[in-house]
C-alpha cells in the first residue's frame, strides 16, 4: 500500500508548473501537480501510457485536439495513449493528482504555448 498527502507534497514555482513524482508503482506513477495562475503545459501526448488527472484545488482549462473542457475541483480527466493535450491554469494556485501508466511513459511534445521560443526536435 502506498499513502501519500497531496496538500503536505504541494510546492509551487512561478516560473514553471511543478509535477512532483510521489512514487511509481509497476508501470505507473502517481504526481502532485502544481500550478500557478495563467501557466501553461506543453501540448503534448504519451504514446503508449494513459494519464489520468483529478483537480483538487483551483482549476483551469483542458484542451484535446476536438474539446475544450473546464477543469474544477472534483474533474477527473482521462487521456487514453496517444490523445494530444493541453492544460491551461486559471486565475488560481492549482493542485492537480496525476496518474500515469503504461509500458512507456515518455511524452512526445508538440508546441509550448506560453513558453520561451522552442522547436520540436525529430524524437
Amino acid at each position: 500500500m502506498h499513502v501519500f498527502d497531496l496538500r503536505a507534497e504541494q510546492e509551487f514555482n512561478t516560473d514553471v508548473h511543478v509535477e512532483r513524482i510521489l512514487g511509481t508503482i509497476a508501470d505507473g506513477d502517481v504526481t502532485a501537480a502544481c500550478w500557478e495562475p495563467s501557466q501553461v503545459s506543453p501540448y503534448h501526448c504519451h504514446p503508449t501510457a494513459t494519464e489520468i488527472y483529478l483537480c483538487l484545488e483551483g482549476g483551469g482549462v483542458m484542451r484535446t485536439p476536438t474539446e475544450t473542457v473546464d477543469i474544477v475541483p472534483g474533474a477527473f480527466v482521462v487521456h487514453p495513449p496517444g490523445e494530444l493535450h493541453e492544460y491551461e491554469n486559471g486565475d488560481r494556485r492549482t493542485l492537480l493528482f496525476r496518474v500515469r501508466y503504461g509500458p512507456d511513459r515518455g511524452t512526445r511534445t508538440i508546441a509550448r504555448r506560453g513558453h520561451p521560443p522552442w522547436t520540436p526536435n525529430a524524437d
